[in-house]
């Protein structure tokens, strides 16, 4: 199981993107990653095709600090 804790389900992340091509990260709302060129088109190409849940897991993956099991909430 991916999401053994059930974080993804509270819907913690979210993105915005702006005019320029960048792409925010937010988690509970404060930014913590910024993608930018051909890692921002990927991210909103695969999000825009992903259920609330597949984003959510996109999201966290795309952070990077979100991938190790480790994490406690």
């Amino acid at each position: 199981m991916i999401d053994g804790c059930g974080k993804l389900e509270e819907g913690a992340f979210g993105y915005r993107s702006s005019k320029d091509g960048k792409v925010f990260l937010m988690w509970h709302g404060k930014t913590v990653k910024t993608l930018t060129g051909k890692q921002a088109e990927r991210f909103l190409a695969a999000v825009l095709n992903a259920d609330e849940h597949g984003a959510q897991l996109l999201m966290a993956r795309a952070t990077g600090n979100f991938k190790h099991g480790n994490e406690r909430g």
